[in-house]
């Protein structure tokens, strides 16, 4: 049960919150704060039984009294990790040492950080403007979401489609990316799945919450995503190729 305070009570403790994220910005340069081992558990934890992960969330707002992570640890190792990948793509298929900058800068703040501050925007509107339960009556607390728990939700699920997507692919990538129909089939199969689990995950992260309701809703995208794949393979149409002839077209 989330502790329950009176309606006046909620603006002194919206106020409290304010400083968490400057908080968590300065901590992103001090090392020394960041719980590493935790990060990495959390990681691994994510691709095999992501429930668990979610289940010491609720543990972290019991003992912090947010939702939210305040540590930045796994946004700085994600992002670490998703620069080596870039710069093992621009290994392999770029000569420029300026065209791979490009790319990694390009992956780095516009693929992670801004579509991710993007999405983790519009679920944490959608999450409270819609989806949150109606107060059984006004001395309960008005409980909302976070927009740095929307955030840390994004970079729950796009840490596995990371794995598969970045790493996994890069060693399949001279068959994904090659003519034919088995590597359309491959890819599109192996974009599906990716795409399906970031979902899943995405719902797990609001279905956590106890005053949201129609967290289903989170689930909706994989309908689509599994109608579309098969499209996509009658069509020929290649996501590996597609998306690395964004960045290596001269080299495919």
């Amino acid at each position: 049960m989330l502790p329950t305070t009176s309606r006046g009570r909620s603006s002194s403790s919206t106020s409290r919150a304010n400083p968490v994220f400057p908080q968590y910005l300065r901590r992103i340069i001090k090392w020394q704060q960041m719980d590493i081992e935790y990060t990495f558990w959390q990681m691994l934890h994510l691709c095999t039984s992501p429930k668990v992960v979610y289940q010491h969330t609720k543990y972290h707002k019991q003992t912090k009294n947010q939702w939210a992570r305040d540590d930045p640890a796994f946004v700085v190792i994600c992002s670490l990790l998703l620069v080596v990948a870039t710069l093992a793509y621009c290994a392999a298929y770029d000569h420029s040492a300026s065209h791979a900058v490009f790319v990694v800068i390009s992956v780095l703040f516009f693929q992670f950080l801004v579509i991710g501050a993007v999405l983790a925007t519009c679920c944490w509107f959608l999450t409270n403007s819609y989806l949150r339960e109606e107060a059984p009556n006004s001395h309960v607390v008005e409980q909302r979401v976070e927009w740095l728990y929307a955030f840390d939700v994004h970079c729950n699920s796009f840490f596995p489609m990371f794995v598969m997507l970045y790493v996994i692919h890069y060693f399949l990538s001279p068959l994904l990316v090659a003519h034919g129909f088995i590597p359309v089939l491959l890819s599109n199969l192996f974009f599906m799945v990716a795409a399906s689990y970031y979902h899943y995950l995405n719902f797990l992260g609001y279905d956590v919450l106890p005053f949201l309701e129609r967290t289903t809703f989170f689930l909706y995208p994989i309908g689509v995503v599994i109608v579309l794949s098969p499209i996509l393979i009658l069509t020929g149409f290649n996501p590996s190729r597609y998306f690395m002839n964004m960045y290596f077209s001269q080299t495919l």
